[in-house]
């Protein structure tokens, strides 16, 4: 994309296919080409255009130049991992400080934050984000930090992001949304008022199963800086093949995605009508408890079920292990669909009390859908869930 286009005037997928993509100086390409170098030479001490390979790539900037604009905000620092973007938010903080987390959390934010921060001193408090008076009491106390997952990990609550950024706001309390579950296509938490967003972006942006990475967005030039100073200090960058999958991978999501909510609707649809199935969890779903919000601040729905089957224990463990097409495996939004139990894969870190006193029980199982077609899918489950 030239350097003088005006990406705001430019439609989503055009800028998943070209923000931060021009050709490359030397040689022309169109794709700029992996760097795979961790040194650089300098012309005088001190003076060079690359330090070091933890710190500086050219892989990073067209990387996050494409991160940002499909988040449509500012700024962008590619990270590790998601859990690596996790920890350099953390360093914003010192001990002492205190983060508001909602009880719904994914089980490895949970683990990270209760087993590794705390012992350094930051403090964790759980309560209900969709209790806007509980919200506002928390941050009367001035917390450091509000943390929201929407939709959460596993139950798929949807929060008010718009709601919680105005009351953070009147407290003067940063925001930062963990949007993994929703997808840049689908939900774009900056535009509602909230100050940083993270992903995992092994999830949808990489969308393929094959990279494992993160990225943080703001609007807040101070925040991006201490981002990109977290990476540097504490060794959070990703390699430059996970980056160059990175961005192939964005150029994609529009048309994943799609596919990938088309999907889902109908699974959801044909599963909160099949007489073994409980309950089902979907925002698109109108019999989902916050779907009106989900409307109102979601563009689409994303790819991610959840369902309680009328089934024992150990049924519904030798349910998701018989699938043909849907794989039984952890992690989400990729091209390929996958299948998985939170209360003993993602989430088995989370205490049993814990879990099931926030409406995770052990009878809850997570559909990730991909870009298969809908009436394989529905077949596969449909033929596992004729041996019950």
């Amino acid at each position: 994309m030239k350097r003088d286009t005006d990406a705001s005037e430019l439609g989503y997928a055009t800028k998943a296919v070209h923000a931060g993509q021009r050709p490359n100086q030397i040689t022309g390409a169109v794709v700029e080409p992996i760097y795979q170098c961790s040194v650089y030479a300098q012309e005088f001490p001190g003076k060079f255009k690359y330090d070091y390979g933890r710190s500086m790539n050219p892989n990073y900037y067209p990387l996050e130049e494409a991160l940002a604009a499909i988040e449509l905000g500012k700024f962008a620092t590619v990270l590790s991992s998601g859990v690596g973007a996790m920890t350099a938010l953390m360093f914003l903080f010192k001990a002492g400080d205190r983060v508001i987390i909602p009880t719904d959390l994914y089980g490895g934010t949970y683990r990270l934050f209760k087993q590794v921060f705390e012992k350094y001193g930051l403090q964790y408090t759980q309560i209900d984000l969709s209790d806007l008076n509980a919200v506002e009491d928390a941050l009367r106390t001035k917390p450091a930090l509000l943390y929201i997952e929407s939709p959460t990990n596993p139950l798929l609550t949807v929060y008010d992001l718009k709601a919680l950024a105005n009351l953070a706001g009147k407290y003067q309390v940063l925001t930062a949304v963990d949007n993994t579950f929703a997808s840049p296509y689908c939900q774009n938490p900056l535009t509602l008022g909230i100050d940083i967003v993270l992903h995992s972006c092994s999830k949808y942006i990489g969308g393929h199963s094959d990279i494992v990475g993160g990225a943080i967005m703001t609007n807040h030039a101070d925040v991006r800086e201490k981002m990109d100073f977290a990476r540097k200090a504490m060794g959070l960058h990703a390699d430059p093949m996970t980056m160059f999958l990175m961005r192939r991978g964005i150029k994609t999501l529009p048309l994943r995605v799609e596919k990938q909510q088309k999907n889902a609707m109908a699974l959801a649809t044909f599963l909160e009508k099949h007489p073994k199935v409980e309950r089902v969890l979907y925002p698109g779903l109108p019999s989902h408890p916050q779907h009106e919000i989900a409307k109102r601040q979601m563009k689409g729905f994303a790819g991610m079920i959840s369902v309680y089957f009328k089934l024992g224990h150990e049924e519904t463990m030798k349910l998701i292990s018989s699938f043909d097409i849907i794989t039984l495996a952890e992690s989400l939004g990729a091209v390929e669909s996958l299948v998985e139990h939170p209360a003993s894969m993602t989430h088995q870190k989370i205490p049993a009390e814990v879990r099931r006193k926030n409406g995770l029980s052990d009878g809850l199982v997570r559909f990730s859908m991909g870009i298969e077609d809908e009436r394989d899918l529905i077949n596969d489950v449909s033929k596992a869930l004729e041996k019950f």
